[in-house]
């Protein structure tokens, strides 16, 4: 909920999609009931997260210091 919340703070869902996406996710009781969320909603959130870079973020290898190790 925390990333679709910052999707709505940076303008990237309007609050009607804010507000479906975080219903649907709230009654999905897994992630493949999640998986089956509608289309619409579904390219928004994809929209949002290319503008985001999250896709980037997954991928991108864990940088030499990740961990906190001093």
């Amino acid at each position: 909920m925390k990333t679709i919340d910052e999707m709505l703070n940076l303008d990237l869902l309007t609050p009607d999609q804010h507000h479906q996406i975080g219903a649907w996710i709230a009654r999905a009781n897994s992630p493949e009931e999640i998986l089956q969320m509608p289309s619409a909603l579904w390219q928004a959130v994809e929209r949002a997260s290319e503008v985001m870079g999250i896709d980037a973020d997954l991928t991108r290898p864990p940088a030499l210091d990740a961990g906190g190790a001093n």
